[in-house]
Protein backbone atom coordinates (compact mmCIF):
# COMPACT_ATOMS: atom_id res chain seq x y z
CA UNK A 1 0.00 0.00 0.00
CA UNK A 2 1.57 3.92 -1.30
CA UNK A 3 2.06 5.44 1.85
CA UNK A 4 2.03 9.51 1.95
CA UNK A 5 4.32 11.84 3.98
CA UNK A 6 2.80 13.16 7.59
CA UNK A 7 2.30 16.38 6.11
CA UNK A 8 -0.04 15.03 3.40
CA UNK A 9 -1.47 12.66 5.56
CA UNK A 10 -2.48 15.61 7.88
CA UNK A 11 -3.87 17.08 5.06
CA UNK A 12 -6.21 14.46 3.83
CA UNK A 13 -7.28 14.01 7.17
CA UNK A 14 -8.64 17.33 7.65
CA UNK A 15 -9.91 16.91 4.42
CA UNK A 16 -11.69 14.40 5.18
CA UNK A 17 -13.31 15.96 8.42
CA UNK A 18 -14.46 18.78 6.44
CA UNK A 19 -16.23 16.51 4.43
CA UNK A 20 -18.15 15.03 7.13
CA UNK A 21 -21.72 14.97 7.01
CA UNK A 22 -22.27 14.75 10.71
CA UNK A 23 -25.07 12.76 12.51
CA UNK A 24 -27.70 15.22 13.82
CA UNK A 25 -30.91 15.79 12.01
CA UNK A 26 -31.56 19.08 10.14
CA UNK A 27 -34.69 21.65 11.13
CA UNK A 28 -38.09 20.13 10.50
CA UNK A 29 -37.19 16.48 10.86
CA UNK A 30 -40.34 15.23 12.92
CA UNK A 31 -42.53 16.62 9.51
CA UNK A 32 -40.23 14.48 7.17
CA UNK A 33 -39.92 11.26 9.53
CA UNK A 34 -43.43 11.07 9.87
CA UNK A 35 -44.61 11.72 6.12
CA UNK A 36 -41.81 9.13 5.99
CA UNK A 37 -43.48 6.53 8.38
CA UNK A 38 -47.15 7.43 6.93
CA UNK A 39 -46.40 7.21 3.09
CA UNK A 40 -42.64 4.99 2.73
CA UNK A 41 -42.52 2.39 5.22
CA UNK A 42 -45.73 1.75 5.86
CA UNK A 43 -46.90 0.53 2.22
CA UNK A 44 -43.70 -1.18 1.80
CA UNK A 45 -44.02 -3.41 4.73
CA UNK A 46 -46.78 -5.37 3.11
CA UNK A 47 -45.62 -4.81 -0.89
CA UNK A 48 -44.49 -7.98 -2.45
CA UNK A 49 -40.66 -7.90 -3.64
CA UNK A 50 -40.52 -7.50 -7.80
CA UNK A 51 -37.94 -8.67 -9.51
CA UNK A 52 -35.68 -11.89 -10.72
CA UNK A 53 -32.97 -13.66 -9.37
CA UNK A 54 -30.40 -15.10 -12.17
CA UNK A 55 -26.99 -17.18 -12.57
CA UNK A 56 -23.65 -14.58 -12.45
CA UNK A 57 -21.88 -15.29 -15.48
CA UNK A 58 -18.76 -17.04 -14.57
CA UNK A 59 -16.03 -16.43 -16.71
CA UNK A 60 -14.45 -13.25 -17.77
CA UNK A 61 -15.23 -10.92 -20.49
CA UNK A 62 -12.72 -9.85 -23.36
CA UNK A 63 -10.03 -7.96 -22.96
CA UNK A 64 -10.27 -4.73 -23.07
CA UNK A 65 -14.19 -4.88 -21.57
CA UNK A 66 -15.66 -4.61 -18.36
CA UNK A 67 -18.51 -6.87 -17.35
CA UNK A 68 -20.77 -4.71 -14.85
CA UNK A 69 -23.84 -6.93 -12.81
CA UNK A 70 -25.74 -4.73 -10.72
CA UNK A 71 -26.72 -6.92 -8.13
CA UNK A 72 -29.55 -4.02 -6.06
CA UNK A 73 -28.98 -0.97 -4.28
CA UNK A 74 -25.13 -0.43 -4.08
CA UNK A 75 -24.40 -3.84 -4.53
CA UNK A 76 -21.94 -4.78 -7.74
CA UNK A 77 -20.45 -8.19 -9.16
CA UNK A 78 -17.22 -6.24 -11.56
CA UNK A 79 -15.78 -8.36 -13.81
CA UNK A 80 -12.17 -7.64 -15.90
CA UNK A 81 -10.73 -9.76 -18.20
CA UNK A 82 -7.85 -11.49 -15.21
CA UNK A 83 -10.04 -9.90 -12.12
CA UNK A 84 -12.81 -9.40 -10.71
CA UNK A 85 -14.69 -7.63 -7.50
CA UNK A 86 -18.07 -7.60 -4.98
CA UNK A 87 -18.88 -4.12 -3.99
CA UNK A 88 -20.83 -3.73 -1.02
CA UNK A 89 -22.48 -7.22 -1.63
CA UNK A 90 -25.92 -7.20 0.49
CA UNK A 91 -28.55 -9.84 0.07
CA UNK A 92 -30.52 -8.46 2.91
CA UNK A 93 -34.14 -8.96 2.79
CA UNK A 94 -34.95 -6.46 5.36
CA UNK A 95 -32.98 -3.95 7.32
CA UNK A 96 -34.78 -3.09 10.81
CA UNK A 97 -38.44 -2.05 9.34
CA UNK A 98 -37.18 -1.29 5.82
CA UNK A 99 -38.55 -4.17 3.52
CA UNK A 100 -36.40 -4.86 -0.11
CA UNK A 101 -38.61 -3.75 -2.64
CA UNK A 102 -36.78 -5.70 -5.21
CA UNK A 103 -34.94 -9.19 -4.87
CA UNK A 104 -30.86 -9.38 -5.58
CA UNK A 105 -30.80 -10.24 -8.59
CA UNK A 106 -27.66 -12.77 -8.67
CA UNK A 107 -27.65 -15.98 -6.71
CA UNK A 108 -26.02 -15.24 -3.72
CA UNK A 109 -25.04 -19.20 -3.46
CA UNK A 110 -23.71 -19.27 -6.96
CA UNK A 111 -21.41 -16.25 -6.98
CA UNK A 112 -17.88 -16.73 -8.14
CA UNK A 113 -14.54 -16.35 -5.93
CA UNK A 114 -13.36 -13.26 -6.91
CA UNK A 115 -10.02 -11.12 -6.45
CA UNK A 116 -11.17 -8.68 -3.53
CA UNK A 117 -14.65 -7.97 -1.73
CA UNK A 118 -14.78 -4.40 -0.90
CA UNK A 119 -16.98 -2.08 0.96
CA UNK A 120 -17.48 1.06 1.32
CA UNK A 121 -18.87 1.87 4.72
CA UNK A 122 -19.88 0.85 7.88
CA UNK A 123 -23.50 1.72 7.07
CA UNK A 124 -25.98 -1.56 7.37
CA UNK A 125 -27.20 -1.32 4.02
CA UNK A 126 -23.52 -1.53 2.49
CA UNK A 127 -21.54 -3.87 5.17
CA UNK A 128 -24.06 -6.61 5.76
CA UNK A 129 -22.09 -9.24 7.91
CA UNK A 130 -24.61 -12.26 6.49
CA UNK A 131 -23.65 -11.67 2.81
CA UNK A 132 -20.28 -11.29 3.84
CA UNK A 133 -20.23 -14.31 5.78
CA UNK A 134 -20.58 -16.32 2.49
CA UNK A 135 -18.60 -14.74 -0.26
CA UNK A 136 -15.15 -16.02 -0.97
CA UNK A 137 -11.74 -14.05 -2.27
CA UNK A 138 -8.71 -14.52 -3.28
CA UNK A 139 -7.13 -11.49 -1.36
CA UNK A 140 -9.35 -11.48 1.37
CA UNK A 141 -11.79 -7.83 1.93
CA UNK A 142 -11.05 -4.13 1.41
CA UNK A 143 -12.67 -1.50 4.45
CA UNK A 144 -11.63 1.53 5.13
CA UNK A 145 -9.87 2.58 7.81
CA UNK A 146 -11.45 1.81 11.63
CA UNK A 147 -14.22 -0.98 10.06
CA UNK A 148 -11.90 -3.64 10.34
CA UNK A 149 -13.01 -4.48 13.68
CA UNK A 150 -16.30 -5.35 11.91
CA UNK A 151 -15.31 -8.02 9.19
CA UNK A 152 -12.72 -9.71 10.73
CA UNK A 153 -14.22 -12.97 11.98
CA UNK A 154 -16.15 -13.16 8.58
CA UNK A 155 -13.75 -15.70 7.02
CA UNK A 156 -11.69 -13.43 5.09
CA UNK A 157 -8.03 -14.64 5.20
CA UNK A 158 -6.87 -10.73 5.23
CA UNK A 159 -8.37 -7.62 6.03
CA UNK A 160 -6.96 -4.38 4.25
CA UNK A 161 -8.26 -1.19 5.89
CA UNK A 162 -7.69 1.99 3.56
CA UNK A 163 -7.58 6.03 4.42
CA UNK A 164 -8.69 8.17 1.69
CA UNK A 165 -6.34 8.15 -1.05
CA UNK A 166 -4.44 5.06 0.13
CA UNK A 167 -3.83 2.12 -2.64
CA UNK A 168 -3.18 -0.96 -3.13
CA UNK A 169 -1.74 -3.59 -5.63
CA UNK A 170 -2.66 -7.15 -6.24
CA UNK A 171 -0.39 -7.68 -9.54
CA UNK A 172 -2.43 -5.25 -12.15
CA UNK A 173 -5.11 -4.70 -10.11
CA UNK A 174 -5.21 -1.48 -8.61
CA UNK A 175 -7.64 -0.07 -5.65
CA UNK A 176 -7.79 3.38 -4.80
CA UNK A 177 -9.78 4.63 -1.84
CA UNK A 178 -11.33 7.89 -2.48
CA UNK A 179 -13.25 10.88 -0.83
CA UNK A 180 -16.76 11.30 -0.87
CA UNK A 181 -19.10 13.67 1.18
CA UNK A 182 -20.84 11.05 3.95
CA UNK A 183 -20.34 9.36 7.21
CA UNK A 184 -19.24 6.15 9.00
CA UNK A 185 -20.51 5.67 11.81
CA UNK A 186 -22.40 1.76 12.34
CA UNK A 187 -23.94 3.29 15.56
CA UNK A 188 -24.23 6.80 17.21
CA UNK A 189 -21.03 6.45 19.09
CA UNK A 190 -18.15 5.41 16.45
CA UNK A 191 -17.68 7.80 14.14
CA UNK A 192 -14.10 6.96 13.98
CA UNK A 193 -14.58 5.05 11.20
CA UNK A 194 -13.51 6.26 7.50
CA UNK A 195 -16.01 5.88 4.15
CA UNK A 196 -15.26 6.79 0.85
CA UNK A 197 -15.59 5.16 -2.94
CA UNK A 198 -12.98 3.27 -4.60
CA UNK A 199 -11.37 3.70 -7.75
CA UNK A 200 -10.68 0.02 -9.27
CA UNK A 201 -8.36 -0.39 -11.95
CA UNK A 202 -7.16 -3.77 -13.93
CA UNK A 203 -5.01 -3.83 -16.52
CA UNK A 204 -6.11 0.07 -19.05
CA UNK A 205 -9.62 -0.88 -16.85
CA UNK A 206 -10.65 1.36 -14.66
CA UNK A 207 -14.31 1.53 -12.83
CA UNK A 208 -15.28 4.08 -9.82
CA UNK A 209 -17.68 3.29 -7.08
CA UNK A 210 -19.07 5.93 -5.33
CA UNK A 211 -20.16 4.63 -2.32
CA UNK A 212 -22.47 6.99 -0.75
CA UNK A 213 -22.26 10.68 -1.19
CA UNK A 214 -23.71 13.91 -1.72
CA UNK A 215 -22.07 16.56 -4.04
CA UNK A 216 -18.64 17.98 -3.16
CA UNK A 217 -16.10 19.65 -4.89
CA UNK A 218 -14.10 16.06 -4.55
CA UNK A 219 -15.47 14.82 -7.60
CA UNK A 220 -13.34 17.32 -9.53
CA UNK A 221 -10.40 16.06 -7.48
CA UNK A 222 -10.85 12.45 -8.11
CA UNK A 223 -11.10 13.68 -11.79
CA UNK A 224 -7.50 15.16 -12.04
CA UNK A 225 -6.39 11.95 -11.29
CA UNK A 226 -8.61 9.19 -12.69
CA UNK A 227 -10.67 9.17 -15.72
CA UNK A 228 -13.21 6.18 -14.92
CA UNK A 229 -14.63 3.91 -17.98
CA UNK A 230 -17.67 3.54 -15.89
CA UNK A 231 -18.65 5.09 -13.00
CA UNK A 232 -21.64 3.80 -10.44
CA UNK A 233 -23.61 6.55 -8.69
CA UNK A 234 -26.52 6.90 -5.95
CA UNK A 235 -29.05 8.57 -7.36
CA UNK A 236 -31.51 7.79 -4.23
CA UNK A 237 -32.35 8.73 -1.08
CA UNK A 238 -31.47 12.63 -1.70
CA UNK A 239 -34.73 13.39 0.46
CA UNK A 240 -33.27 12.03 3.49
CA UNK A 241 -36.12 12.16 6.12
CA UNK A 242 -33.31 13.54 8.59
CA UNK A 243 -32.48 16.38 6.50
CA UNK A 244 -28.88 16.13 6.36
CA UNK A 245 -26.61 16.57 3.06
CA UNK A 246 -25.84 13.07 2.47
CA UNK A 247 -26.99 11.76 -0.85
CA UNK A 248 -26.86 13.22 -4.04
CA UNK A 249 -29.93 13.91 -6.60
CA UNK A 250 -29.68 12.26 -9.81
CA UNK A 251 -28.95 16.14 -11.31
CA UNK A 252 -25.81 15.86 -9.32
CA UNK A 253 -24.83 12.06 -9.70
CA UNK A 254 -24.54 13.67 -13.71
CA UNK A 255 -23.04 16.84 -13.04
CA UNK A 256 -20.28 14.46 -10.80
CA UNK A 257 -19.79 12.03 -13.85
CA UNK A 258 -19.17 15.04 -16.53
CA UNK A 259 -16.44 16.46 -13.48
CA UNK A 260 -14.96 13.52 -13.60
CA UNK A 261 -14.96 13.08 -17.17
CA UNK A 262 -16.13 9.13 -17.02
CA UNK A 263 -17.22 7.11 -19.71
CA UNK A 264 -20.45 5.91 -18.67
CA UNK A 265 -22.45 6.29 -15.60
CA UNK A 266 -24.45 3.40 -14.39
CA UNK A 267 -26.84 4.75 -11.83
CA UNK A 268 -27.23 2.80 -7.88
CA UNK A 269 -28.84 3.13 -4.50
CA UNK A 270 -32.11 3.76 -5.68
CA UNK A 271 -35.52 1.21 -5.59
CA UNK A 272 -34.07 -1.66 -3.74
CA UNK A 273 -34.63 -0.13 -0.17
CA UNK A 274 -37.04 2.35 0.54
CA UNK A 275 -34.54 5.36 1.88
CA UNK A 276 -35.76 8.91 1.27
CA UNK A 277 -38.85 10.58 0.63
CA UNK A 278 -38.88 10.79 -3.26
CA UNK A 279 -41.09 8.85 -5.07
CA UNK A 280 -39.78 5.17 -6.44
CA UNK A 281 -39.94 5.94 -10.04
CA UNK A 282 -38.38 9.69 -9.60
CA UNK A 283 -34.23 9.17 -9.50
CA UNK A 284 -34.35 7.64 -12.77
CA UNK A 285 -36.99 9.94 -14.61
CA UNK A 286 -34.44 12.59 -13.58
CA UNK A 287 -31.22 11.11 -14.25
CA UNK A 288 -32.45 10.41 -17.77
CA UNK A 289 -33.72 14.16 -18.09
CA UNK A 290 -30.66 15.47 -16.71
CA UNK A 291 -28.75 13.36 -19.00
CA UNK A 292 -30.87 14.34 -21.94
CA UNK A 293 -30.51 17.89 -21.26
CA UNK A 294 -26.56 17.95 -20.60
CA UNK A 295 -26.22 15.80 -24.23
CA UNK A 296 -24.49 12.85 -22.53
CA UNK A 297 -28.25 10.51 -23.09
CA UNK A 298 -26.59 7.95 -24.76
CA UNK A 299 -23.73 7.43 -21.93
CA UNK A 300 -25.98 6.28 -19.44
CA UNK A 301 -27.11 2.84 -19.03
CA UNK A 302 -30.15 2.08 -16.54
CA UNK A 303 -29.45 -1.68 -15.40
CA UNK A 304 -31.86 -4.22 -14.69
CA UNK A 305 -30.93 -6.80 -11.57
CA UNK A 306 -28.95 -9.29 -12.38
CA UNK A 307 -27.66 -9.00 -16.17
CA UNK A 308 -24.05 -8.27 -16.99
CA UNK A 309 -23.65 -5.52 -19.25
CA UNK A 310 -20.18 -5.45 -20.88
CA UNK A 311 -18.58 -1.72 -21.50
CA UNK A 312 -15.37 -1.53 -23.37
CA UNK A 313 -13.03 0.64 -21.63
CA UNK A 314 -12.16 4.25 -22.99
CA UNK A 315 -8.40 3.05 -23.60
CA UNK A 316 -9.86 0.45 -26.38
CA UNK A 317 -12.12 3.38 -27.86
CA UNK A 318 -10.23 6.93 -28.06
CA UNK A 319 -8.76 8.13 -30.99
Amino acid sequence: MAKPDKAETSKRRSETKRDYAGILPKKGWPRRNYHFLRRRLLPQMFKKSDGTVREPIPHPPEEGKIRVTWIGHASFLVQFADHSVIIDPNWANWHGVVKRQRVPGLDLSLMPLVDLVMVTHAHFDHLHKRSLKILESHEGIVVPQGSGSLVKRLGFKTVHEMSVWDELKFGDLNVTHTPSHHWGARYLHDTHRDYGGYMISSGVSKVFHCGDSAYFEGFKEIGKHHTPDVALMPIGAYDAPSGRDVHMNPEEAVRSFIEMKAGILIPMHYGTFPLGNEPDHEPVERLVAEAERLGVADRVLVLEEGIGIEVECLAETKS
